[in-house]
């Protein structure tokens, strides 16, 4: 729309409620109080009639949409994923990855899979596995810099994502007195996934959860520095619209990647 389209727009609302909803600026305009009061039923009430014409669609039916973050849709949805469409040919998946929590009502999704500890209002939650993360290297990194003996000797090796919370919890489970201070820099990363690569290529130590690099581990490509895993408290959890629960792809979904989960 035009910019005197939308002007006109403005003015027709506020003839309907009989009352301003905009304050007009040098920049534009805002909205005042009463507007800011009507937005959120506005807002809910076009997010309900999208998801209406969404629920009777053809595509809708016949699509899948799942919002996950990177580094579980790369190490452990994406491995997994034909399965489910083997058992359901008649659906397409399509894996929307971010690491903000999806909004259902506006960007379309049906299923997210997503860790926190399990309090979202409106949504149904199913625990997936909880959240453990471990100190691990590779055979090369610990050759050439020599392997700890404790988990203090670490803090003088190169530690990926020094700035993960997930060390300090980590450390503490291992019995090493916190706030740590690191001997060296380490090497900044922004996703789990990131700082397994950067292990697996032997340039220092990561902290990740060892289910999302089960083959690394197999193959001897990783390995664990000490038998101490630790928990944040949080989990991974299938979530999803209470409303959405009769859906039957959401059904057929849940039912597989609750199987998946329990026998991984």
């Amino acid at each position: 729309m035009t910019q005197s389209a939308v002007s006109y727009q403005i003015k027709q609302i506020e003839a309907f409620v009989g009352a301003p909803l905009f304050l007009r600026e040098a920049r534009g305009v805002r909205l005042n109080a009463r507007g800011e009061q009507l937005a959120p039923m506005v807002q809910a009430a076009l997010a309900s009639l999208s998801r209406a014409f969404r629920a009777v669609s053809d595509k809708a039916h016949s699509v899948l949409t799942i919002s996950t973050m990177q580094t579980i849709a790369g190490n452990w949805l994406a491995p997994r994923i034909g399965s489910f469409q083997m058992l359901h040919p008649e659906f397409a998946v399509r894996l929307d990855i971010s690491s903000t929590l999806a909004d259902f009502a506006v960007d379309g999704i049906d299923v997210a899979i997503r860790s926190g500890r399990g309090h979202w209002p409106g949504l149904e939650q199913h625990l997936l596995f909880e959240q453990t993360f471990t100190a691990v290297a590779s055979p090369a990194y610990l050759a050439r810099a020599g392997r700890p003996k404790t988990p203090e000797d670490m803090l003088s090796h190169v530690l990926i994502a020094p700035s993960d919370e997930w060390w300090d919890i980590w450390f503490r489970a291992a019995g090493v007195a916190t706030p740590i201070t690191f001997t060296r820099p380490g090497i900044d990363v922004e996703t789990q996934q990131m700082a397994a690569s950067v292990a697996l290529a032997g340039h220092g130590i990561a902290i990740i959860t060892p289910r999302f690099e089960a083959q690394s581990f197999e193959t001897g490509r990783l390995v664990a520095l000490f038998d101490v895993t630790a928990s944040s408290g949080e989990s991974y959890y299938l979530a999803y619209p209470r409303e959405h629960r009769a859906s039957r792809k959401i059904r057929l979904f849940r039912d597989w990647v609750l199987k998946e989960a329990a026998s991984d």
